[in-house]
């Protein structure tokens, strides 16, 4: 069961391949400088994970009128993650959770998936920069995308508080 809404959100450092190399990102830092939007993805390269990034790529501009900053969360490497965004040009940090840890710490470990092994769950969470979850969101089944707009919903309220 995914954290919930009220809750402080598990503080993190993960890895993201930049141009310049391999980069970390700390949650707490962004915090400091925006709300922000985790998307917890089972994987790259393929086809509901590339449509979801896709489409958040394309609005990347609203989430950052709503003061958020998007990051994509799986357990692919960052190296495999730079490879699938720079071939469907995803432009939001993909941040590597190879060690699963962040998945366990929110819950949203999906194990065994395909016969393939665990992977992140497609979840989202909306943290705000008290650190306190403000949305969460579970798809039943990785086959699902969010509600892209009940995203945008949660946001519009942090963003006018």
């Amino acid at each position: 069961m995914a954290l919930a809404v009220g809750s402080l959100a598990p503080d993190f450092t993960l890895s993201s391949k930049y141009p310049e190399g391999i980069k970390q990102v700390h949650l707490k830092e962004e915090l400091a400088q925006n709300n922000v939007v985790l998307l917890f993805f089972p994987m790259a390269f393929t086809p509901v994970c590339t449509q979801e990034m896709c489409t958040m790529t394309a609005s990347i501009n609203e989430y950052a009128q709503l003061q958020a900053k998007v990051f994509g969360i799986s357990v692919d490497n960052p190296f495999a993650q730079e490879a699938w965004a720079k071939h469907e040009g995803i432009k939001i940090p993909l941040l590597s959770d190879l060690n699963k840890v962040v998945c366990k710490a929110y819950d949203v470990l999906l194990p065994g998936l395909i016969g393939i092994g665990d992977v992140a769950a497609r979840a989202v969470y909306l943290i705000d920069r008290n650190q306190q979850i403000r949305y969460v969101e579970v798809t039943p089944t990785p086959l699902e995308l969010p509600s892209f707009e009940r995203l945008k919903d949660a946001l519009k309220t942090v963003a006018s508080q």
